[in-house]
């Protein structure tokens, strides 16, 4: 998606710059250098490598009951809907869908969650949040929301929302009235490019738009409490298949504690183990 952002860099310095605002004037500018403590990093060893179909533009991924799903996008960042927004139950081991529905062509299909044997699937800039019933994706429900839609996940409660900025929106799911919103930061810095997210043990999990990192959230704070680098997984599918895009999709087993991730038109889907 032509997603416009702006780069949130966690990084071990930060700079204040003051300047009076041309050239002539550069000389008498200050700068203030000071030290700010950088994301703690979290381990990541991968377990297994399952195959992934390499048209799916992944936008949404989740695990129910022991079962995967996954929600698609259109393939071109320029086209709002096309025939590969779809919502789809994987075979883990083959990678191939064992059941599969198409959004219409004028929706843009976005992350995916499910709560109380209910799928909720946003669209990009539609504003539409569509809602089926397990099994069989018989959709019974479309809400409207007012912002775009990125990824969505659930605490069991409510459904968490990002949109691309540095906020987390909570969701009525009967409803999908917005409940409140919380910023996310890192010492007092806004994070932005917030992607698809999954809520694993009391954190929301949060892919960072065009990033190889995966940041771990206090959804109650709102504070960052640790970075997952996953450069070395990205570099090895860019050898596998140079037009594979994005790291985004992460799912979570609550019942065997497996966590899965991937990325947009990847060709494999990791099984992968987190450090403390």
């Amino acid at each position: 998606m032509n997603k416009l952002f702006s780069l949130f860099i966690a990084g071990s310095l930060s700079a204040t710059i003051i300047s009076c605002g041309d050239d002539t004037h550069k000389n008498t500018a200050t700068e203030t250098v000071t030290a700010t403590p950088s994301i703690p990093n979290i381990s990541l060893s991968v377990v297994n490598t399952y195959p992934h179909d390499t048209s799916s533009f992944t936008q949404g991924l989740a695990v129910y009951k022991g079962q995967l799903y996954e929600g698609t996008g259109g393939a071109e960042y320029d086209v709002v809907g096309s025939k590969f927004s779809k919502l789809m139950k994987i075979d883990v081991k083959t990678g191939k869908a064992q059941e599969s529905i198409d959004l219409e062509p004028k929706y843009f299909g976005e992350g995916i969650t499910i709560l109380n044997d209910t799928v909720y699937q946003l669209t990009w800039r539609e504003k539409k949040v569509f809602v089926y019933t397990l099994p069989g994706f018989k959709k019974i429900k479309e809400f409207d929301f007012n912002t775009e839609g990125w990824g969505i996940t659930t605490n069991g409660k409510e459904l968490i929302v990002s949109d691309g900025s540095s906020n987390l929106y909570f969701y009525d799911p009967s409803t999908f009235q917005l409940l409140h919103t919380q910023s996310v930061t890192h010492n007092g810095e806004l994070a932005y490019n917030l992607n698809e997210l999954e809520y694993i043990d009391g954190f929301v999990y949060a892919n960072v738009w065009q990033q190889p990192y995966i940041y771990k959230i206090d959804p109650a704070s709102g504070q960052i409490a640790g970075s997952i680098d996953v450069s070395q997984i990205w570099d090895r599918i860019k050898t596998i298949d140079p037009l594979a895009d994005v790291p985004n999709g992460i799912a979570y087993d609550a019942d065997s504690k497996k966590i899965y991730i991937t990325g947009k038109k990847w060709p494999e889907l990791y099984e992968v183990q987190l450090g403390q």
